[in-house]
């Protein structure tokens, strides 16, 4: 898997995706996560990358000409085929990103390029002509789409064959198998902090008793956390 972030501020993501399991991802050559400088892509002496919008109003606006040119030039450069290849735009307007759509990137896609937006806006003709569609990690506004381009990258990653040590642990968490499963509570040492105590069934070691219990909380435990605190 090919992962291209388009971006004004690269350095955000130098850290993230040269540690953990990104980290270890690149080094298996399970994924290729290359960066982009929009500012590389502009035209002019100052590396404009944003203007004010026509019809006026508050705030400046990413250029369409930069974004398509970066998109176009990785494009031009892909070894896969076109269909093989899509392309987001970071947006709050646009589809909620889920585990669901995670998993279908995997099947369908050989490489993903994120364009990463700004709350200020972005030139319409972005979504209209460049991007295959505009996707939202949540009902909230960010100051810019790197959050949201890191976390496709990294839910995207972590479901790629080889990536996790146990390919059992991608199956088991929060919303993997359906929208309605959740994984349940963990604990490790000491078995007492603070009153804190780790529950009796896990300390047993009867495996049964601990398969039950942990059933149990998979179906329970989420949905009253809220109201017990």
């Amino acid at each position: 898997m090919q992962i291209d972030l388009i971006t004004i501020f690269p350095n955000i993501f130098d850290s993230y995706i040269s540690e953990s399991i990104i980290k270890r991802a690149r080094e298996k050559n399970i994924i290729d996560v290359n960066v982009h400088n929009l500012r590389d892509y502009t035209s002019d002496a100052h590396k404009t990358v944003d203007d004010t919008p026509y019809g006026g109003g508050a705030g400046m606006v990413l250029k369409v000409e930069p974004i398509h040119k970066c998109v176009e030039e990785i494009i031009k450069k892909s070894q896969h085929e076109r269909n093989r290849i899509r392309v987001i735009v970071t947006s709050a307007k646009g589809k909620i990103f889920t585990q669901e759509r995670a998993q279908e990137m995997t099947k369908q896609y050989d490489q993903l390029i994120i364009i990463c937006g700004r709350y200020e806006g972005i030139d319409e003709r972005v979504a209209l002509y460049v991007a295959d569609e505009e996707m939202a990690v949540g009902q909230y506004v960010l100051t810019g789409g790197e959050l949201p381009a890191l976390i496709m990258t990294d839910a995207v990653t972590r479901l790629l064959p080889g990536v996790l040590g146990n390919e059992q642990s991608a199956k088991d968490e929060s919303f993997s198998k359906d929208l309605d499963h959740k994984e349940y509570p963990q604990f490790t040492k000491p078995e007492q902090y603070n009153g804190w105590v780790v529950p009796e069934q896990l300390l047993s070691g009867h495996h049964a008793n601990i398969a039950k219990w942990r059933k149990e909380k998979e179906t329970s435990e989420n949905g009253q956390r809220d109201s017990e605190k």
